[in-house]
């Protein structure tokens, strides 16, 4: 490095010292801090004051109204909590006759890291934290009463059961005479869908001519593997407008929605496994939000969602709605979307996994997924289909690497030449004749700088698309390979208990040798590309290029450390592929030869009246371009002296 870059540096270090230290805040500007901190609390505080005599007036108010016999609500807001179960191969679930509401779902052909049925949420077993204390799962309808009557609200009303059975139950809300609300869900069989019904009958007297009902569903989305910070990734609460595409909140933040679209179906979804709630004909007035929970209390998000849907108060039309418990897979998703209760909607339920941008996502739907099952469906260990995966895409792409390869053995090839053209114009003026020879140089060789670029470009959309598929993929969740007990989680082979800002509390193995093995990946690429030389200046620049290139392994090893071993994994074989084909291709390429038939090319074409013409009228552009940049140096120079003549 030398002196000038030096003393720029420490310029640079003390203009930021200097900024710093005057952006400090006064003693004045701390307490005027402190103070509306101080203010923020205390409104925090009358806030939650209020809220707790609003809480009070109301539990008192209710009291008043379970007493009173006359009260239209009183078979319903007097009962006892009953709890039954619909059950199929695939899905248990619980609903409670208090509120009519479903307070747990497990999975049957899934498993929890203990071995157990998966749970996707539960009141009889709560988490650290739940949705207001109402469980992991609260869902409650409001019925628009008439003038005289409130609004029924389903949050605390008892249900009795009619009709129950292993797939089927249905629970009514009686309010006296032949007036009652029936709430009927029935299982699909070998599916992780269930219907419900919602059906008015008599309530002519009691609900109002409005054709909707609200909808207010909050549910804890669990962790349900290893990973915290992973699995945070991928968990969403997750929206389909029924005209457009799904899309989703923040994963990594606090972040709500106000959504003005009728939605088709929302979603509470972690990476493998979802919550989803879907409209028979569509929801409105749709309000969405999300709350990380912090970590090390087995929950990922707290989230919450306000709605409207059609109603029929007559009774004449039963208002239909659907759940979906179950895996985030895709081919099951689909099969699902085609339960729909309106034929006319497709659902699109397999959205919910994201594969990426849309040309990332089509190589991802349309080859990755189908390789992938092919390969999963050899009944192999999973380990051994994300090698084969790896190697069936390096071969694939393997003409563009070897393309990109042979243009930068090229460029090594015509170094000695374009030294030649460096020492022959070292001065700054000269840098249009140097650019306009050294262009003519690479068009009479048939070579280019720009040549290995496109072949790398062509690639790129499918290593995306793999980074984006493997995190999605089920079938790795709980898969053992070599150290690693399951490759959807990162594989620790040392950890501790007080996190290491960064690091995390491990390191992961297969991180570390993606990491290692792309520092020697680097070595080769860099050995690779051609010196371009130049100035002292130039020369530097690359110098520091070069060990950014090498700094960026270590970089990926604090981003990656978390990820999953298999992403990391296949990372580490991909890269360690790429190392073995530059190796070979090293070896295989005669670049004097290759020298040998690049000068054949320029003999061939130096006589080439249609070649020598693109390459005139190329460098013609470049003098024209030149000329225009001298005359505008050359009149803003002329009115700065025009002006200080004046």
């Amino acid at each position: 490095m030398d002196k000038k870059s030096i003393i720029g540096y420490i310029l640079i270090g003390i203009v930021l010292i200097g900024y710093f230290s005057l952006n400090q805040p006064s003693p004045e500007d701390l307490a005027a801090q402190q103070h509306r901190q101080d203010s923020i609390a205390f409104v925090e505080k009358v806030k939650e004051l209020e809220q707790q005599k609003a809480a009070e007036k109301e539990l008192a108010e209710f009291e008043k109204q379970k007493s009173d016999t006359t009260n239209i609500l009183f078979n319903v807001l007097n009962g006892e909590e009953k709890v039954v179960t619909l059950s199929n191969d695939k899905v248990d679930i619980n609903i409670s006759t208090l509120g009519s509401r479903i307070v747990s779902a497990s999975l049957k052909d899934y498993k929890d890291r203990n071995g157990n049925n998966l749970v996707l949420f539960s009141d009889t077993d709560k988490l650290d934290a739940n949705t207001d204390n109402k469980g992991d799962n609260a869902m409650y309808f409001v019925f628009e009463g008439k003038q005289g009557y409130k609004n029924i609200d389903t949050e605390h009303l008892f249900a009795k059961v009619v009709e129950h059975n292993d797939s089927c139950v249905t629970m009514r809300f009686p309010f006296g005479g032949d007036r009652f609300i029936d709430f009927k869900y029935t299982l699909r069989p070998e599916s992780y869908m269930l219907d419900l019904n919602v059906d008015a009958h008599n309530m002519d007297e009691i609900l109002s001519s409005k054709k909707s009902v609200e909808i207010d569903w909050k549910q804890i989305v669990r962790q349900q593997e290893q990973g915290y910070d992973f699995e945070q990734r991928f968990s969403s609460l997750t929206y389909k407008p029924i005209d457009d595409d799904a899309d989703y909140l923040s994963e990594m933040k606090d972040d709500k929605e106000i959504l003005e679209e009728p939605m088709s179906w929302i979603a509470y979804k972690n990476q493998f496994f979802s919550c989803i709630f879907i409209a028979g004909e569509q929801f409105d007035n749709v309000n969405v939000s999300s709350k990380i929970v912090e970590k090390g209390k087995n929950i990922l998000k707290s989230c919450s969602t306000t709605m409207t849907a059609p109603f029929d108060p007559t009774g004449k039309n039963a208002t239909t709605f659907q759940f979906y418990f179950g895996p985030n897979k895709f081919s099951i998703l689909q099969e699902s979307s085609e339960m729909a209760i309106n034929a006319g909607n497709d659902l699109e339920l397999e959205e919910l996994i994201y594969f990426g941008w849309p040309i990332v996502r089509w190589i991802n739907r349309y080859f990755i997924m189908y390789l992938f099952d092919g390969l999963s469906s050899l009944g192999l260990n999973m380990g051994i289909v994300l090698i084969l995966l790896t190697l069936i895409v390096k071969i694939i792409v393997y003409p563009f690497t070897k393309k990109s390869y042979i243009s930068s053995a090229k460029m090594r090839a015509l170094k000695p030449r374009i030294d030649e053209i460096n020492a022959k114009y070292p001065k700054q003026e000269d840098a249009l004749k140097k650019q306009q020879e050294t262009m003519s140089l690479y068009s009479q060789y048939g070579a280019g700088p720009m040549g290995g670029c496109l072949p790398m470009l062509i690639q790129m959309p499918i290593f995306i698309a793999l980074f984006n598929f493997v995190p999605n993929a089920i079938e790795l969740r709980q898969q053992s390979f070599l150290w690693a007990h399951d490759l959807s989680a990162y594989d620790a082979i040392i950890s501790w208990d007080t996190p290491i800002w960064l690091i995390g509390d491990h390191i992961s193995l297969f991180c570390l040798l993606f990491c290692v093995t792309q520092i020697l990946n680097t070595y080769y690429t860099s050995k690779m590309q051609p010196s371009m030389g130049g100035s002292p200046e130039m020369e530097q620049q690359q110098k520091i290029m070069r060990w950014m290139m090498y700094l960026m392994p270590v970089m990926f090893f604090f981003m990656f450390n978390e990820y999953s071993a298999g992403l990391n994994f296949y990372y580490f074989i991909s890269t360690l592929m790429s190392v073995f084909i530059y190796i070979f291709l090293r070896k295989s390429v005669n670049e004097q030869e290759l020298l040998t038939k690049m000068e054949a090319y320029a003999e061939k074409n130096k006589n080439n009246p249609k070649k020598q013409m693109n390459m005139m009228s190329r460098l013609e552009a470049l003098q024209e371009q030149q000329k225009k940049m001298l005359e505008e140096q050359e009149r803003i120079k002329r009115e700065r002296n025009a002006k200080k003549n004046k």
